[in-house]
């Protein structure tokens, strides 16, 4: 997503387009936050070998940054919703370009704000996945080992 050119011609959007890029981002949001709970289960399925790893520390850096990006996550539904509802300044028919001028550059910040955490997601994302695969890795190694 280059936000760089969507943050500059917020001007040019409609209320309509506004309206579905709020909505685009809560479906997205939405379903991040659904992605944390499963997250969580999947760190209390293998709390022990968490616990046990070597990697212990940087396992212990992924936990907290899915805490952090929960509460992020969290704080831009709380922001969207907010601002979704004030839309109405864009749509009541009143010119009002003060207000309406306002409500670009809030909504300008939120494309920065979603874009910057979504990128951030998808990394923590990796590194989770990243990290239980070596878990997944190690698990199987041990098995084959006990097998012998």
């Amino acid at each position: 997503m280059n936000t760089q050119f969507k943050t500059k011609h917020v001007e040019w959007f409609s209320a309509e387009d506004m309206y579905r890029q709020v909505h685009d981002w809560l479906s997205e949001l939405e379903f991040v936050k659904d992605e944390h709970h499963f997250f969580e289960d999947l760190v209390k399925t293998y709390t022990l070998q968490i616990i046990d790893a070597k990697k212990f520390s940087e396992y212990q850096k992924i936990i907290d940054s899915i805490k952090h990006s929960e509460k992020r996550n969290n704080a831009l539904i709380d922001a969207i919703k907010v601002h979704s509802n004030e839309l109405q300044i864009m749509i009541d028919g009143v010119n009002q370009p003060k207000e309406e001028g306002v409500y670009k550059k809030e909504h300008r910040n939120l494309i920065v704000l979603v874009s910057e955490f979504l990128k951030d997601y998808q990394s923590l994302k990796s590194k989770l996945f990243e990290a239980v695969k070596d878990i997944l890795k190690k698990d199987k190694q041990q098995r084959l080992l006990e097998k012998r």
